[in-house]
């Protein structure tokens, strides 16, 4: 089923991106009833703080312009903007920093960025509608959430081809893989569930409940617990990948899209679209211990990446990309990227 991101015209006449895909004939976009928020204030200039100990790059697909922004982690300014196939969504750096791979919804394929030339070197055919990505560890395999075929695709990305093809759910949106590589887990927003890829194998071994409509998935360094965020229920659920039961419900916000686990795992940071902000959850609670605000209502953030030294949030309704320091939990720099980003992944 189709899960693409459209854009639709707010009361100002803006074009924006928003997640108004239909699952099982229910509209995600009825999580704003009430009408399409105000238009968003305008996006602050680049901003050039430096992070101390931070370094690479970052990568934030911009799902309306077709493109990649490349954004200096150092500096915080964008030094290159890449085209990127149709419609990009998900986006995911290889461990030694040398390729990025962009899930190309519009296109079909994934798009593979050589990181020292910021040049498209090849494009893979994958299912239809692809969106989330995710690779292994050790950057053998790159999976792919296919939305529209209710697969994943998996690319192994010494020869960048697709060497097998695994049924999932409904309307398969994000991966997380395992920090062992043992298992890798797909949100399903159209049946509510989150299905478990054996990647010996290739298989789905088993399915995990996901709430009524998940989008946003991610694993606990120990591979015990798994994180889910349910756009319709305005919660993240906890849930056991032993028990295969839901150990918590955490309530979020109105919209949550994204989740990801700080690399100790104490914390885990939700993209909120409603209310523009990132909650935070005390992973040892089960409890949102602090709410951060990127904006007002129609700043829209939507993923979210995290390093040790910074928390990398898109703002898709202000086409920007706002960075968090997670010791102080204050914007430090927000950055301006192009129309609609997407996704946002951090190189070495």
């Amino acid at each position: 089923m189709h899960f693409l991101r459209r854009a639709w015209a707010d009361t100002a006449g803006r074009q924006r991106g928003k997640a108004l895909g239909t699952v099982m004939g229910v509209g995600i976009g009825l999580l704003l009833a009430s009408g399409p928020p105000a238009a968003p204030a305008p996006a602050p200039a680049p901003s050039a703080v430096v992070i101390p100990g931070s370094g690479g790059h970052v990568y934030v697909t911009n799902q309306l312009d077709d493109t990649v922004s490349v954004i200096d982690a150092r500096t915080n300014k964008v030094v290159a903007t890449v085209p990127a196939g149709t419609a990009p969504e998900g986006v995911a750096v290889a461990p030694d920093g040398r390729y990025a791979y962009i899930a190309g919804n519009g296109s079909a394929e994934v798009s593979v960025l050589d990181t020292r030339t910021n040049k498209i070197v090849t494009a893979v055919p994958v299912g239809k509608d692809p969106s989330g990505v995710e690779l292994s560890p050790d950057g053998r395999f790159l999976y792919v959430a296919n939305g529209g075929s209710n697969n994943v695709s998996v690319l192994d990305t010494r020869t960048n081809r697709v060497t097998a093809s695994i049924p999932v759910g409904t309307s398969p949106v994000s991966v997380a893989v395992s920090r062992d590589g043992a298992a890798a887990y797909v949100a399903n927003a159209g049946s509510g569930s989150v299905s478990v890829i054996d990647t010996r194998t290739h298989r789905t071994v088993r399915l995990l409940p996901g709430g009524r409509s998940p989008v946003g998935v991610a694993v606990t360094p120990d591979g015990g617990s798994v994180y889910v965020a349910d756009q319709v229920s305005a919660s993240v659920s906890v849930v056991g990948t032993r028990t295969g039961t839901i150990a918590a419900t955490v309530p979020v916000g109105e919209g949550p899209f994204d989740v990801a686990l700080g690399p100790g795992g104490r914390a885990a940071y939700v993209a909120v679209l409603g209310p523009g902000n990132v909650s935070v959850i005390d992973t040892r609670g089960h409890r949102v211990s602090a709410t951060v605000s990127l904006g007002p209502p129609g700043t829209d953030p939507f993923n979210v990446a995290v390093t040790s030294s910074a928390v990398y949030v898109t703002g898709q309704g202000a086409g920007t990309l706002t960075v968090i320091d997670p010791k102080t939990l204050k914007v430090v720099a927000t950055v301006t990227v192009g129309n609609s980003p997407y996704g946002v992944a951090v190189g070495p």
